[in-house]
């Protein structure tokens, strides 16, 4: 059989945009997207997708350009992670909660050659390209307009220019729409490693971590999640996941491939979800912890059971036991993974067991708040002895680094080589940083994450970045911000603090320290907790005992009252 070789019949690159045809083929008059009052089938979702995806190709963007979108999970936005990538371009989605200097870095570091901007993001954008360079190349600007500043440039009287809140933008991207081809075929990849999107770990200011995926990559853990979840097909998905994180964790694909219905919305509160689960029969939905909390506070649908279960997967900090049980009394079903930016979504799920359902309710909630074991087409995961790479004890104690190997992993960090060497082992390992241990049922736990990560609300900052702002403060003589409980959202920023002895002036208070950071850094990052301290614990060699300071953070419990 050895001469039996790979041919262009069998070689044919792998790619999630597909998916879409597919969708257009078998499901075609049966709703793909929903937003308020719009309703699109899947022949509509094609088609728009594939006229903004020829725009962009007229307009001169193709292989290899990078092309930005900040929005909520509007349809423009569903629709860009198909149009983008169809004109063979990179697709960047942004965090729209990042202040305008980290929006100013990203899209200096990206090259981004046009971006399309939400109404509701105009300023934020607008303010991040005025801080570019003079020198720096500005992107082009599409605006994604409200319905109202549609009609007003849509009556005939008045071109884009001639409106002076668009002046900056080059055109609106219903016009892009307009003017499209829907015949247009769109651009394959040449192979399935070419780069598809680009996404940002975190809004980090001094060496922001771009990663990229293939088409290959994104397609493989598209059909992973879709057996591991299971999501059947024609599935009601509710978006209270932005698709700015790793892109909607590859759902924006997922659901064309199973023809479900995506149900959009700008924001969200527990009313908003319950009235869109009754409306609209929703059957599945992800989220961070805090939208469990959400759910199981009380509010929005006065503590009353569902009419259908509805399937949730989180993912981040760990959900409370307590918070885990509410939901599921209410009549969601909830389950819990583990992944990266750097794996385009969850590679590792808590596999449940019919026999845990015998269990006490706390037991349960245990069991489940564990990452878990790979996911069924990931390759393999394991915790390992840092220095020596040896696997630790599976005795559910033993500290190691989480490392993966995987088809979904990334191709690496843009124009960081060394960067992506220092995490992609030799061997064939992606060290992910993170601390956990693995138990005698091959179930794996995180513990702590070595790179001082803290997921708030399924956002993750770096407490390095927090504490650089802190020590900008004139009265800081040092600074450590670790982790602390909160209920609400998961975890929040804790910061340890000792003042210089002698400043000349008045000591500042715990307010005064979190407004200074709210003025220098994006609102999620800042500070909920200032602890005063003499003088912070450190080791021998005067570095800071932050596994110290997480012990007392951790006794301090959930805050009382949210900033």
């Amino acid at each position: 059989m050895e001469d039996l070789k790979p041919s262009p019949a069998n070689s044919s690159p792998l790619t999630p945009l597909g998916f879409l045809d597919r969708a257009a083929t078998v499901y075609g008059d049966c709703p793909s997207v929903v937003y308020g009052d719009t309703v699109y089938t899947w022949s509509q979702t094609r088609s728009r997708c594939l006229r903004v995806a020829s725009s962009l190709a007229a307009a001169g963007f193709g292989r290899g350009d990078v092309v930005s979108v900040v929005a909520p999970n509007v349809p423009a936005m569903y629709e860009l992670q198909f149009a983008v990538p169809m004109s063979g371009a990179i697709l960047n989605c942004i965090n729209t909660r990042l202040d305008r200097r980290t929006v100013s870095v990203i899209l200096r570091h990206a090259e981004s050659k046009l971006v399309f901007v939400d109404h509701q993001f105009r300023s934020l954008v607008l303010d991040a390209v005025s801080l570019f360079p003079p020198t720096d190349h500005r992107p082009i600007l599409v605006l994604i307009a409200s319905d109202d500043e549609e009609e007003e440039a849509g009556d005939g009287q008045k071109g884009l220019k001639e409106l002076s809140s668009w002046a900056d933008f080059n055109s609106t991207y219903e016009s892009m729409v307009d003017r499209g081809d829907p015949g247009f075929q769109w651009v394959r990849p040449l192979s399935e490693w070419t780069p598809m999107v680009l996404n940002y770990t975190s809004g980090t200011t001094s060496s922001p971590k771009g990663v990229v995926h293939c088409h290959r990559g994104l397609f493989m853990i598209v059909v992973d999640t879709l057996i591991d979840w299971p999501v059947p097909k024609q599935p009601v998905y509710l978006w209270t996941l932005p698709m700015f994180h790793s892109n909607g964790w590859t759902f924006p694909w997922g659901i064309a491939a199973v023809g479900g219905t995506n149900v959009c919305l700008r924001k969200f509160d527990g009313p908003a979800i319950y009235h869109l689960i009754e409306r609209h029969g929703v059957t599945h939905m992800c989220g961070a912890p805090v939208v469990l909390n959400m759910l199981s506070g009380g509010s929005g649908n006065g503590d009353k059971p569902l009419k259908a279960p509805v399937q949730i997967l989180t993912a981040g900090a760990p959900p409370p036991a307590a918070v885990l049980h509410r939901t599921e009394s209410l009549g969601f079903t909830v389950s819990h993974g583990y992944g990266l930016t750097e794996t385009a979504g969850l590679v590792v799920s808590c596999a449940w067991k019919p026999q845990w359902n015998r269990l006490p309710a706390d037991e349960r909630a245990r069991l489940k708040a564990r990452q878990g074991v790979r996911t069924v087409s990931f390759a393999e995961v394991e915790v390992v002895d840092p220095k020596s790479g040896v696997p630790v004890k599976r005795d559910g104690s033993t500290l190691g680094e989480i490392v993966l190997r995987g088809a979904c992993i990334m191709l690496g960090y843009l124009k960081d080589p060394a960067g992506t060497a220092k995490c992609m082992d030799p061997s064939g390992w992606f060290y992910t940083g993170d601390v956990g241990v693995m138990h005698p049922d091959g179930y794996l736990e995180i513990k702590d994450r070595s790179k001082d990560v803290i997921i708030s609300g399924g956002e993750n900052l770096s407490s390095v970045e927090v504490e650089s702002v802190l020590y900008t403060h004139p009265a800081v003589n040092e600074a450590a911000v670790v982790a602390r409980p909160d209920e609400y959202w998961g975890e929040t920023p804790c910061a340890f603090v000792s003042l210089k002895a002698e400043t000349g002036r008045a000591c500042p208070t715990e307010k005064e320290i979190i407004a200074f950071c709210r003025a220098k850094m994006p609102h999620y990052m800042v500070p909920k907790t200032i602890v005063f301290k003499d003088e912070l614990p450190k080791t021998s060699t005067g570095k800071i005992q932050k596994y110290v300071l997480r012990e007392i953070a951790k006794s301090m419990g959930s805050p009382k009252s949210r900033i």
